[in-house]
């Protein structure tokens, strides 16, 4: 009997499955084409959606191009259907943490992963980053969620981000309202949520709330960000410089803070300050930022180097649709 499967003229059609798919992203992550490698990995969960393996390497290729929630957003569903299985997500969730500033959920997790893998493969790595945790001084959070907290936290951690890197803001100040609600004790959303305030014209209030926020707590970096934003916009030179001055001297060590700082000059106009920032950065990890190629290429432009400015732009129109729909810095008011 003819195999259903061949054709004729002896033509075989060739079906990839997931496994091809997998293989190719591997394939493609190995030679960090980081962006190429995510769409076979893609591609091979639509044949498997509840593949851990597959959803684990997504995720590392998410940790790459700085996707970091994403990134957390599949490996905690791992752990809720196979943990026992993949320890190495609690490592990765925490790497991930780590970059996005959120130090007590990144030692959490760090610890947990050397309590349940104490001979595991990213045991040094843990350890590592534990001690380099220690050595961070940011503000901590006294708080106890449960993974299931966790789960959602991420998600509407996405969702603001999606919302704030895309200028929406009352959408971003929508969801920055829910997360201040369900977790009062995580700082980060009620910095964004100023900082939303402000640019939809609240910018009394917004003021007002981060000044009260770096009273209570006067290391907060967040709020010398926001608020040299604020009285830059304000044309309150004095205030801008003081923050501006104490911002010059803080060195952060996670890519997250280091794209927010230089971002925050060059909002401010200061494009030599910005552009040494910029240059600091790893971009592989930032390509889910919209905010990097929207700054960055406005500094280039600003100082001088317009063909590497549009290149970039160009290149961020290319990964962010939303930057396509956007008239550059330079172009706007003309």
């Amino acid at each position: 009997m003819q195999n259903p499967n061949q054709l004729e003229g002896n033509i075989i059609p060739f079906i990839p499955e997931g496994d091809f798919y997998f293989s190719k992203g591997v394939e493609a992550y190995q030679k960090k084409k980081f962006d190429l490698s995510l769409k076979w990995f893609q591609k091979a969960l639509s044949e498997k959606p509840e593949n851990p393996l597959y959803q684990c390497q997504a995720s590392i290729v998410y940790t790459e191009i700085g996707s970091y929630h994403l990134a957390n957003q599949l490996l905690t569903k791992v752990l809720s259907e196979h943990g026992e299985e993949y320890m190495d997500c609690y490592y990765l969730i925490a790497n991930n943490y780590a970059h996005l500033g959120l130090l007590e959920d990144a030692t959490k997790y760090a610890q947990i992963y050397l309590e349940k893998e104490p001979d595991g493969d990213f045991q040094e790595e843990a350890k590592t980053l534990l001690e380099l945790l220690d050595f961070s001084e940011e503000e901590e959070d006294d708080d106890d969620w449960t993974f299931e907290e966790e789960d959602d936290l991420i998600i509407y951690q996405e969702t603001a981000f999606y919302h704030l890197e895309r200028e929406e803001w009352e959408e971003a100040i929508a969801v920055l309202e829910e997360m201040i609600t369900l977790f009062p004790e995580f700082s980060q959303a009620r910095h964004e949520y100023h900082y939303a305030l402000f640019f939809v014209g609240e910018k009394d209030e917004a003021i007002a709330m981060e000044e009260q926020y770096l009273k209570e707590h006067p290391d907060a970096l967040f709020s010398c960000m926001n608020l040299a934003i604020f009285y830059s916009h304000e044309n309150d030179e004095e205030k801008r410089d003081y923050f501006t001055a104490m911002l010059e001297n803080i060195y952060p060590i996670h890519e997250q803070q280091k794209l927010r700082i230089a971002v925050t000059f060059a909002q401010i106009g200061l494009y030599q300050q910005a552009l040494d920032r910029f240059k600091m950065l790893h971009k592989s990890k930032l390509k889910g930022h919209p905010s990097y190629y929207r700054w960055y290429s406005t500094c280039q432009y600003y100082l001088g180097m317009e063909d590497a400015a549009i290149r970039l732009w160009k290149e961020g129109c290319k990964q962010h649709n939303i930057l396509s729909q956007q008239l550059p810095a330079w172009e706007k008011g003309k």
